[in-house]
């Protein structure tokens, strides 16, 4: 494993993934936004963002590393 993948892994499960409880802000914004997404507001938008950006690097570096391959 690279130190890349390495780094964006624990992004992931650190920052991601943060607050732990009662529930993941990143679980919280997905479920809040299927329902509609109604009153959310600029600080919400930025917390999708910040806590949604490491699982879309480690998306995109493994789709990448797999394409790749064939």
């Amino acid at each position: 494993m690279n130190k890349s993948f390495t780094l964006v892994l624990l992004l992931c499960l650190t920052l991601g993934l943060a607050p732990f409880y009662p529930e993941p802000h990143l679980f919280g914004k997905i479920k809040w936004l299927i329902g509609g997404g109604v009153g959310m507001k600029g600080q919400d938008w930025f917390d999708l963002i910040l806590h949604g950006t490491p699982w879309l690097i480690l998306f995109y570096m493994v789709l990448s590393k797999r394409w790749k391959k064939t």
